[in-house]
């Protein structure tokens, strides 16, 4: 019912907006470069729109550079028009307004139906329809299925943003949400064209110099609490000033510390020019970090999740560690 609904909202519009949550990850510019291509060869004039950068290590997928809401339009600018009049707004890997800074504004305003295709669990109902599947181990795979449910064509362009897509969100297949769903997805993708190898080359052999040395900084605070069950590792604004890292460059440095064999669960700590503190959770085992994200107005999923919270960095991490022991 939900796939036919999404079918019927798109092929009744013209002119569709395309977004996600704010620093994109390979799950979230997978699904927009793979819509992107497929509602464009429907004749559909489609708007791609990102809350924050791509990182770098992700701009292969694009063939152009996609406006950014606050560097390329403003948020009067999009409310005016500027990017164009929308007959419906696509949101993809996100349901929350706390994802969408800025875009929620926007949202508030717009007169048309809103389509979500989403996997997390924390939801706030944003869509007047939504794709939502909590057990998809990507949003890429929900995308997957509405192409696949549409009949719409499958080029090798899409294949690879949806293999990126997966294959980012199950870590190259290395987490516990790597199912059988997921390997026969990529198989379908591979045999439409994708090539693995080239595509791990351009995600993990890819790294500037700058994050790099970024990387090198967060190691060197690595903290092991409870026993050496709880890694904590923060990254600070001087850190990125004198690396001359950017915030995305951030994206999955927290798993380093999983290396370490007694590692149970991981946080990381990034300091924010306005002061709040983002924290990333990562877990190994049965502890739920989407929980305690949750009760920070973050959410996520149960082995990996994040949230906002109140500086200083001390204070941000004492509160982290009240909840990690309460799960513990």
């Amino acid at each position: 019912m939900d796939f036919r609904k999404a079918v019927e909202l798109i092929s009744k519009s013209e002119s569709i907006l395309l977004t996600c949550h704010d620093k994109p990850d390979g799950d979230a510019c997978g699904c927009i470069v793979a819509l992107c291509e497929a509602l464009g060869a429907l004749g559909k004039n489609v708007k791609p729109l990102l809350l924050s950068p791509v990182p770098g290590w992700y701009e292969f997928l694009f063939s152009k550079k996609a406006p950014v809401l606050g560097e390329d339009i403003q948020l009067g600018e999009l409310i005016a028009g500027g990017l164009g009049e929308f007959d419906v707004i696509v949101i993809v890997d996100t349901n929350s307004t706390n994802q969408l800074p800025k875009f929620d504004e926007y949202l508030k305003q717009a007169d048309v139906p809103v389509l979500v295709i989403d996997h997390h669990v924390t939801a706030d109902g944003l869509g007047d329809v939504e794709l939502s599947d909590s057990t998809a181990a990507a949003t890429g795979l929900i995308v997957l299925d509405l192409l696949k449910y549409a009949g719409w064509p499958m080029t090798e362009r899409i294949a690879e943003a949806l293999f990126v897509a997966t294959a980012t969100d199950t870590g190259w297949f290395q987490f516990s949400n790597t199912d059988s769903r997921v390997h026969r997805a990529c198989a379908e993708l591979i045999d439409a064209g994708v090539k693995p190898t080239q595509i791990y080359d351009n995600l993990y052999h890819n790294f500037s110099h700058s994050r790099f040395k970024l990387m090198a900084a967060m190691l060197g605070t690595m903290e092991l609490h409870l026993g050496g069950v709880y890694a904590v590792m923060h990254v600070t604004q001087q850190d990125f000033e004198r690396t001359g890292a950017s915030r995305s460059d951030t994206e999955n440095l927290i798993n380093e510390c999983n290396r370490i064999g007694t590692v149970k669960a991981s946080a990381l700590f990034t300091g924010l020019k306005d002061g709040r503190v983002r924290c990333s959770l990562r877990s190994r085992s049965d502890i739920e970090v989407n929980r305690i994200a949750g009760k920070f107005g973050g959410g996520g999923h149960k082995m990996a999740a994040g949230t906002f919270l109140p500086g200083p960095l001390d204070n941000a991490k004492q509160l982290i560690m009240a909840e990690m022991k309460k799960q513990l």
